[in-house]
Order: C-alpha cells, then structure tokens, then sequence
C-alpha cells in the first residue's frame, strides 16, 4: 500500500473473532457498494444502488456469480448451494460515513467461520485488508477528525473505567481540540500583528498594539498551564495507577485483594507463603483505573521459589506508583516490619492496620512516625475498605474532582507539545519585554503554533501516523 493511497477500497472485520450474537464486516472506499452487490442477495430483490442511507436491509451473501444474485431471484434460495450466511446489511453513501467515504457494514453472525467467510469473499471481489486503525485514519485523513479525535477513538475503546470512557467520549466530541484552537486563534493574532511590523518597519508597534500582544499571550500562557494541569489526572484516568499490596508473609494481603476486588482471586491459608507469584487485576476505585498487585509475603525464603517469589515482589514494588504497606494488628512490630517501613520512606505509601476485629498489639505510634495517615481495616469482616479506597482516590487525583472538570490531556505526546508550545510563549514574552526585535518573537509564535498544530493533526509526518494507528485492531 502506498502511504496515504485513499483510492483502495478496503475491508476487514469490526468486531471480535469470537462466538457471538453478531459480527460485523465493514468495507469503506469508492467500490465498497459495488463489491458488496457483488455477493449480497437482498429478500426483496433490489440492487444495493437502490437502498436508502443508513437503514438495515435484510438478505444473503452468497459466494459466486450465478444467476440469482445477478439477476436478483430470491425465491430460488433454497435450491442454492452457495449461501455463506443470512444477514443485515447497511449502506452509508460519502460523505456521510465515518470515513467520509462510501461504507458497506455486513451483519452476519458472529461465528468465526461466517465473520471469516464473508470477509475472504469480499477480498475476492476486489476489496483488500485493512491495516490496524486504517478507518480511523481515513477518517482523519479526509477530514471528518482532528488528530486528537482520532487518538480518542483508541482511548474509548480501552477505557476501563466509566471516567477513562467519559474522557475519550469529550475528546472524541472535540472538546480538547476546541480549547487549542482557542490558544491557536489567540497566538495567530498575535503573528499577525508582529508580521505587520516586520513587513512595515517604519511603523512601529504603537502602545496600544505592545498591551494587546502582553494580554494576549499572558492569555495563551495561562489557558496551556490550564491545560497542563489537568495533565496528571488525565494520564490518570487513561493509563491507570499500579498499587502493590505489600507486606509480611500472613498479614492478610491475599485477603485484602479479595474484599476490593469483591470476589475471591487470591488464595487465602494461614500458612505463611501460600502467594508466591504476584496475582494483578484492573479494577474501577472512585472512577480511577487501577491496576492492583498482590505480592508474595517478605520473608525469609525458604527454597528458591519462595526466593524467586520475593524477588519479584520487590521489583514490583519499586515499580508500583503507590504501596500498600499491610501490617498484622494483632502482632507487635518486627524488625522485618520496620526494615520494609525504612525501605519504603521514599514511596507513596498507604499503611494499613489489618485484623482490628481481633485484639491489638500493633504499636500504631511507630508506623505513624512515618506514614501519619493510617488505615485500620478488617478485611476478613470487610470493614472500612471505603476509607482506604477514599485514601486512594485522594492521594492519586491529590484533590481533584475529576467529574467537574471537562478538558484533560491524557497523552503524552499532546503533553510534550504543549510544554514546548509553553516554554515558546514565554520567551516570546520575555522578549517583549526586553524590547528585543519582533523577528525573534514573531518564530517562537510560529513554532508553538507549529507544536499545536501537532497535536491536531494540521502538520504530521508518516511516522507519527504509523506509530498512532499501530496500536489499533485492524477492524477500526
């Protein structure tokens, strides 16, 4: 395939290979209506050409070129030896599609050989593979999304959480995109004026001009720190955070995994060691994914698994972007547990008190030395798991509501080019007030505008769309 070649018609299925109620093949280019005429039998024997947009059509595939498709006989159905599946099928004529392109969408079932045997006849007649995120490419490439909208599209459909989703919703709908146009629009007003100067040297930028440029980008400054701001929570809500659950071995972190997770994923004994591989699940905490670990208990190993096994606890650790640090209530402080309590000074740490159902012996004064906020839990008897989901949630968003607030950024590539675009517009400042020549100020301007136009998409190279829609199943 050429890079960018919009003339191929192209095919692939939409939906996952896997036994279900329905699956969908999708074709988009300018032959998509002609090849699925090809093969599609219709109940009431009209030719593709003459369906209505975007409305469902029932009838057949059927492989071949014999006489009732081409002739449009469906009263000879039963006799045919060549009928691949029964199903609806839908036609959305250009510009009006996702791709801005004529699209034909095949409802077979959703068995693997029927989603397959449609899409082999649908190549057959002229179509060919789509590349992963190719419909969502063309759709960016003709114009119907922005670059961020395009990102959006992968962002909603691994969101994990009902926030992740609502952020890639409000991207897809344009909300980021608007706010940079807002900046953009602001900064071009700004070259404008400067690029007058440099044309017409011998007028010079008068008083009120040197206000309105200082306002304007003061403005544009502030609405990218804005931006940026919401940066954290916004990779947040997209990625996830990753919390270990750590501690000694038999202090009810197994246990703990199961009260959040409310069902039973780890192996719960009183025999110390049972967990000895680490054990994740994603899970929803007040509307931020997490990504959550259960870890072998630190002790002294025993035999090389058990070694294995705390090696790789401790590696997760020190990857984990908050701990939570389990102690036994009922037992006093060990010299294990305050050799982890030092080793972990410098993590986000959550200190939990488990098994306060039973009588305490834990001198919580000592943990509270270093960790000041401590959580006593049962997790046996399931009791005040909502405060320690409440320390999370607060220590992750550090504050933050994240339902209130309507523009994050969530990439990190949309971040280093607002950063860049930043640091542009404060020298520009700067060297307004330095009186220095509008030439200087006139590039920092056109290069944020140029990190901006990044982001939407108005400038990009083929490695930034490669690198983007790689990660992308075929069938979007």
């Amino acid at each position: 395939m050429e890079k960018y070649n919009l003339d191929d018609t192209i095919a692939a299925i939409a939906t996952a290979m896997m036994d279900s109620g329905i699956g969908i093949v999708r074709i988009s280019g300018k032959n998509a209506i002609n090849i699925a005429d090809k093969i599609f039998l219709a109940k009431n024997g009209k030719k593709l050409s003459a369906f209505k947009n975007f409305a469902l059509h029932y009838g057949w595939v059927v492989a071949g070129d014999s006489s009732p498709v081409m002739g449009r006989q469906p009263e000879d159905l039963n006799r045919r030896q060549d009928i691949i599946d029964e199903v609806l099928l839908s036609v959305m004529r250009a510009p009006n599609s996702f791709t801005k392109e004529d699209v034909v969408e095949i409802n077979c079932h959703g068995g693997i050989v029927a989603m397959r045997d449609c899409l082999e006849l649908v190549l057959a007649n002229g179509a060919r593979l789509a590349q992963p995120g190719e419909f969502t490419k063309r759709a960016f490439l003709n114009g119907r999304i922005d670059l961020a909208q395009a990102e959006a599209v992968l962002d909603i459909i691994r969101a994990k959480t009902d926030s992740a989703l609502k952020l890639g919703v409000e991207q897809l709908k344009g909300v980021l995109s608007k706010q940079i146009n807002i900046i953009r629009n602001g900064l071009l007003e700004v070259l404008t004026t400067l690029e007058a100067n440099i044309d017409f040297p011998e007028e010079e930028i008068g008083a009120v001009n040197l206000k309105e440029i200082q306002c304007k980008l003061e403005q544009a400054k502030e609405e990218l720190n804005n931006l940026l701001e919401g940066a954290k929570c916004g990779r947040l809500m997209r990625e996830g955070v990753r919390i270990v659950i750590c501690g000694l071995a038999n202090v009810g972190k197994s246990s703990l995994l199961n009260a959040i997770l409310k069902q039973e994923r780890s192996i719960v004994t009183s025999v110390a060691g049972t967990t000895r591989d680490t054990i994740e699940e994603i899970i929803d905490i007040k509307g931020i994914p997490v990504r959550i670990s259960d870890t072998a208990g630190i002790l002294e190993p025993r035999d090389l698994i058990e070694k294995k096994a705390v090696e790789r606890a401790h590696k997760q650790i020190e990857l984990a972007d908050l701990v939570i640090l389990v102690f036994d209530g009922t037992k006093k402080l060990s010299q294990q547990d305050l050799a982890l309590i030092r080793k972990l000074k410098k993590k986000s740490v959550i200190a939990v008190i488990n098994k306060i159902d039973s009588r305490q012996k834990i001198e919580k004064d000592k943990i509270m030395k270093q960790f000041p906020r401590v959580i006593e839990i049962s997790a046996k008897k399931l009791k005040n798991l909502g405060l320690l989901e409440d320390e999370i949630s607060g220590l992750v968003l550090k504050g933050k509501v994240v339902a209130q607030e309507p523009v994050f950024v969530s990439r990190q590539r949309h971040i280093q080019a607002l950063r860049q675009a930043q640091k542009l517009v404060e020298e520009a400042r700067n060297s307004l007030d330095n009186k220095i020549s509008a030439e200087f100020m006139a590039q920092d301007i056109k290069e944020a505008l140029g990190h901006l136009d990044d982001i939407l998409g108005k400038r990009f190279s083929e490695d930034l769309l490669d690198k983007i829609f790689s990660e992308f199943c075929i069938g979007k």
